[in-house]
Order: structure tokens, then C-alpha cells, then sequence
């Protein structure tokens, strides 16, 4: 229970089931010098708790999610790629260090509030669970639940899944949930909204020129340098804001990130947006692969390396539309694959690229 309306009407429904509801909040690391809002959200989860009649515990596993996650992020920026920390928090935290530390106490379920769904089908006589994207579609999170094992789903209940955000809302004000007008929360998975790249210039110490001038020079396609920053290693592609243009005027076109160089903390930069044509990619490889059960037509373990190919879709970031693509090669051994997109697509290093067959999350990887 994080304190915030999904997961206090999950419980609710959970105990209208009949179930006997445990809620747990979980304590995470707290960046000092920035903002945290964990003592609130507890409040407000004790407040819901107190309003259901179940007993709330507090686990700290803010030692597991500064080196699971926080370190993560941080070490992702470093090498130049673009971290998901919210699949982290899921893998390593609450499907993880959480969900092992429930099942040891006696649990019988772990229950939370993403909008996901579980499904049980029988294929072959034998009873599995898939990932179903949730009825919301603009808030389904299966994008960000792709890392969780294919063996705890049968043991994960997503009460708000079958739901939308509307839906939600209004049966937290029939139930008298005294959370039920809270706003959602942004921001890093459990820590909330804090500003990344004062984080980040925190945490690694950007070098500073005379007059703290950042060093980092902004080149355009040419590789004249036109402007500066403040370190090419806090920037991602596709961004058009954070950095400075000498010479630009306020009605001129946007500049945006085609390129970055972290060793030589240079970032190229075009006004011609389609110019990402060269950042643009049909086929991507992915890494650190993990499936939520047997793809479609018999499962990875029976098809021969290289030469199975599924028509499926796939989303390189969250809330994009589902792209049409097909399964080129699987490799169990070393986790990987080949992603072949009938469009190019904006696949960038870090990000997690995930896999569907239509409503059913397969599960995905990490974009090389």
C-alpha cells in the first residue's frame, strides 16, 4: 500500500472478497537533499488502513533500492544509455526482496495496484498464467512488468486491472476512502517527483569551466559547435530542451538531440526532426531477455535458433502505440533477440523494448 488511490481500492476490493488483507508499505532510499514524500504517503496509507481495519507494516528495503535501482539509474547515465527505473523497482523490489520476504510470512498472494491483469489459460492440459495489458488502456503498466518471473503470476492479483483510472476514482469516493481526492503521483518509482538531472549532476559532479560555464559543446550536423551543456551524459535522444543554442531566437525552430557523445561530452543537434531517420532502426536487438511463458506457436525451447518469426507487436517506450513486428531470432542461452519492425522505430539504448501478442504481455528485453 503506497498510499495513493489504486492500491487503497485494491485493498478494499480485496477484503469485500473475502480475503484477509495484509497491507505493507514499502520504505525506500531517501536522496538527501531533495524532497521525499515516503513519511506522507505512509500517513496516508496508515489513514486507509485504519479506515479498512487491517493492520499496515512498514518494510525497509531502502538499502535494496538504493543499490538495486537508484545505483542502476545512475550507472546507466554513466555509460551513455537510457535507464527504466520503474522495471527495476518492479524486478528487484516489489517482485522481488518484497515478494520473497511475503511469501516467507505466509502470504498466499502479493497484491498491488498497477492496472495489469493476470490470465489463467490451459494449453496442453496444462494450467499457466499469462500477463493481460489492463482494460485502461492509457494506464495499462504491463510495459514496466515485463521482468517479473513467469512462475509468480499465478501468486500476483491486480484487483484494479479489469478497470479503468475513471472507474477507480469513483469507487474510492463510494467506499469513503479518506485518500479518494488524492492527485496520481509522478515521479521516480516510489520516491516521487524530483528533478533527474539535479540528481544526476549531484551524484556524478559534472566538470565546471571558469564562471561556471559548462564544458560540453553542442555541435550541429555539420560539427560546428553552436552551443553548450551541461554534460552530454544527462541528455537522452529526441530531447530538445536543457541545453544552449548561442545564437538562437525565440520564433526559430527547436533543436533536437540526434546524437551524443559521452566520451567526448558532445551532443549533436538538428532542427530537422525527421533527421532521427538516422537514429532509426527496423531491426533491434535486445539483451537480458525474460518471457512470461511460451510464445506463440509452441514456445522458444522447441524452435530452432534463428529461424522462428512471429507476427507480434511491440512497444519501445511506454503508452506508444503498439508497433507491428515480427520475432526473428531467440537465444535462451544468452537472453537475446532480434526485433525486425515493419516501421523504423526510435530504439534507444537502455530502454526496454516489450513484446505482445496482442492483449498478452510476452515479455521483452533491453534495447542494445
Amino acid at each position: 500500500m503506497s498510499g495513493g488511490i489504486d492500491s487503497s481500492v485494491s485493498a478494499t476490493l480485496l477484503k469485500q472478497a473475502g480475503f484477509e488483507v495484509i497491507g505493507v508499505f514499502i520504505r525506500v532510499w531517501e536522496p538527501s537533499g531533495f524532497v521525499c514524500t515516503w513519511r506522507q504517503e505512509r500517513r496516508e496509507a496508515r489513514r486507509v488502513a485504519a479506515h479498512l481495519d487491517i493492520p499496515l507494516i512498514t518494510l525497509d528495503l531502502s538499502k535494496e533500492y538504493k543499490k538495486k535501482v537508484v545505483d542502476y539509474f545512475i550507472s546507466e547515465y554513466q555509460a551513455g544509455r537510457t535507464p527504466n527505473p520503474d522495471v527495476m523497482c518492479n524486478k528487484h523490489i516489489k517482485f522481488g526482496v518484497f515478494y520473497d520476504w511475503a511469501m516467507t510470512h505466509g502470504a498466499d498472494f502479493v497484491a498491488t495496484g498497477h492496472y495489469a491483469q493476470t490470465l489463467e489459460a490451459k494449453p496442453l492440459g496444462t494450467s499457466r498464467f499469462r500477463l493481460q495489458v489492463s482494460a485502461d488502456n492509457n494506464k495499462d503498466q504491463t510495459y514496466f512488468l515485463w521482468n517479473i518471473k513467469h512462475e509468480q503470476l499465478a501468486k500476483i492479483l491486480f484487483p484494479i486491472g479489469d478497470k479503468t483510472k475513471t472507474e477507480v476514482r469513483k469507487l474510492a469516493k463510494k467506499f469513503g476512502l479518506p485518500n479518494a481526492e488524492k492527485k496520481d503521483s509522478q515521479g521516480l518509482c516510489f520516491i516521487g517527483k524530483i528533478d533527474f538531472k539535479d540528481f544526476l549532476k549531484r551524484e556524478l559532479r559534472p566538470k565546471k569551466g571558469r564562471l561556471n560555464l559548462p564544458l560540453g559543446k553542442v555541435l550541429n550536423e555539420a560539427g560546428k559547435i553552436i552551443g553548450q551543456h551541461d554534460g552530454a551524459i544527462f541528455f537522452t535522444l529526441g530531447e530538445r530542451r536543457g541545453f544552449e543554442i548561442f545564437s538562437h531566437q525565440p520564433n526559430d525552430k527547436p533543436y533536437y538531440i540526434i546524437a551524443k557523445d559521452i566520451n567526448k561530452n558532445t551532443l549533436t543537434v538538428s532542427q530537422m526532426f525527421d533527421i532521427q531517420s538516422r537514429t532509426l532502426y527496423k531491426t533491434v536487438d535486445i539483451e537480458q531477455t525474460n518471457w512470461l511463458g511460451e510464445l506463440p506457436d509452441g514456445g522458444l525451447e522447441v524452435k530452432p535458433l534463428g529461424t522462428s518469426r512471429f507476427n507480434l507487436q511491440a512497444r519501445v517506450r511506454y503508452r506508444q502505440p503498439l508497433q507491428k513486428c515480427q520475432l526473428a531470432k531467440i537465444d535462451p542461452i544468452k537472453k537475446t533477440a532480434t526485433i525486425i519492425f515493419d516501421e523504423p522505430q526510435l530504439a534507444v539504448s537502455g530502454q526496454s523494448l516489450v513484446l505482445y501478442d496482442k492483449d498478452i504481455c510476452l515479455g521483452g528485453g533491453v534495447i542494445e
